[in-house]
């Protein structure tokens, strides 16, 4: 039985950096892979409209478990190795869907 949980991260980049961090993030392939993952229903980045340096992730799994197998891919070492590179701060909540 799964349990789904929604994952919101909201990344913070260095002035000026944002689409040079979001660009790189596709060219990588990050993006693609992660959506490829089993247990992923959605991993999609936005711009939100409150700030020209922030970058939203909403990311959609079908479990916990799921999401933390993520956390051991070769493209989310990529990803980790970007948001050193571009990122100041990094704001992540997870949402429990099973108990809404």
């Amino acid at each position: 039985m799964s349990n789904p949980i929604l994952v919101t991260v909201r990344y913070t980049v260095k002035d000026g950096k944002r689409e040079e961090f979001y660009r790189h993030i596709v060219e990588q392939g990050i993006d693609t892979a992660s959506r490829e993952e089993a247990g992923n229903r959605k991993y999609d980045y936005y711009y939100p409209a409150d700030s020209e340096s922030d970058l939203c992730l909403l990311e959609l799994w079908d479990s916990r478990e799921a999401q933390k197998i993520h956390g051991t891919t070769s493209h989310y070492q990529k990803l980790a190795a970007l948001k050193a590179e571009y990122v100041t701060n990094a704001e992540i909540q997870i949402y429990d869907l099973a108990a809404q």
